[in-house]
C-alpha cells in the first residue's frame, strides 16, 4: 500500500478549517497514512480551532499541525510539505487547501481504482468539462479560460488550470526539488506547471467543484496577471534557463516549520 501524505495549507481560515476537515471521512482516511496541516503564521485562530477539532474528533489517521517559523507564503508552505514529504519516505502527497474552496471527494476516484499510479501529478481543474463553479466570476472565468490558452501554446500541452487547491504529487517527481527556487506567494502554482512541463511530467487534468462563500482572497489580479505573463514569456523564450535561475524575491536557505500538535 502507498505511503499518502495529506498536506493541508493554512493561513486565516478559522472560519473554513472545521468544513475542510470535516471532509476527511472514513473512507478519505483509510487511503492516508498522515496528515499535516501546516499553519503559515496565521494571524487568526486557525490553529487553536484546528487543535479543538482534532481534540474532540478522531481521523483515525495520524495528524501533525506544523507552524512555519516565518510566514513563506503559500508557496513556501509547499516547499515545507513537499520536504517533509521527502525525508519521511512518503510515495504521494495531496494537497487540499484549507479554505474549504475545493473537496477532497472529487479526488477519490482515483485514489479508488488507483490511477494516480499511472501520472507523476493530478491536477485539479477549475474549468474544463464537468468542473462545477459557485461563486466565481463570469469575468474571472473568462480571464483565467484566457490564461490557461497562453500557458497551453507556451507550454505545447494543454492546461486547464494554472492552481487550483486540489492536486496530488508523486514524490519521485519532487525529489530533485527542481520547486525550490520558484516563487514562494500564490505563483507557486504556475511556476510548477512550466517545470513540469520543461521535465515532461506526466500530468493528469482532472474536473472539481470549487466554490466562494465566506473565503477571503488574497488575490491581487491586475498585478498577478502581469507577473504571471511575464513568467510566461520568460519561459517561451528561454526554458533552460526559467528552470535554473533564482525566481523568488528572497532567498531561504531551509524552510522551517515546527510540530506544534500531534495525535
Amino acid at each position: 500500500m502507498d505511503k499518502i501524505l495529506l498536506f493541508i495549507p493554512m493561513y486565516n481560515c478559522e472560519k473554513q478549517i472545521v468544513r475542510v476537515l470535516d471532509q476527511l471521512n472514513d473512507e478519505v482516511c483509510s487511503y492516508l497514512s498522515e496528515i499535516i496541516i501546516v499553519n503559515n503564521r496565521s494571524t487568526d485562530n486557525s490553529e487553536e480551532v484546528s487543535k479543538n477539532y482534532l481534540e474532540s474528533h478522531n481521523l483515525n489517521v495520524k495528524v501533525n499541525i506544523l507552524r512555519n517559523k516565518e510566514n513563506y507564503g503559500l508557496g513556501g508552505s509547499h516547499k515545507v510539505a513537499f520536504d517533509y514529504a521527502i525525508n519521511n519516505d512518503f510515495d504521494y502527497i495531496i494537497v487540499l487547501h484549507g479554505d474549504d474552496q475545493g473537496s477532497i471527494n472529487n479526488i477519490l476516484p482515483y485514489l479508488k481504482n488507483e490511477d494516480y499510479k499511472n501520472y507523476d501529478c493530478l491536477l485539479g481543474a477549475r474549468f474544463m468539462k464537468g468542473s462545477k463553479l459557485k461563486g466565481y466570476s463570469k469575468f474571472r472565468t473568462f480571464g483565467n479560460r484566457v490564461y490557461n490558452l497562453l500557458f497551453s501554446l507556451g507550454c505545447g500541452r494543454n492546461i486547464y488550470d494554472l492552481g487550483s487547491g486540489l492536486n496530488m504529487y508523486n514524490i519521485n517527481m519532487l525529489k530533485n526539488r527542481f520547486y525550490i527556487k520558484y516563487k514562494d506567494n500564490l505563483i507557486f502554482n504556475y511556476c510548477m506547471i512550466m517545470g513540469s512541463s520543461y521535465y515532461k511530467h506526466k500530468i493528469k487534468f482532472f474536473p472539481i467543484s470549487w466554490r466562494e462563500e465566506d473565503q477571503i482572497s488574497n488575490v491581487k489580479m491586475l498585478n498577478q496577471a502581469f507577473v504571471v505573463l511575464k513568467l510566461l514569456g520568460k519561459f517561451v523564450i528561454n526554458k533552460n534557463n526559467f528552470v535554473t535561475i533564482e525566481h523568488r524575491d528572497s532567498t531561504i536557505k531551509k524552510y522551517n516549520a515546527e510540530v506544534v500538535y500531534s495525535k
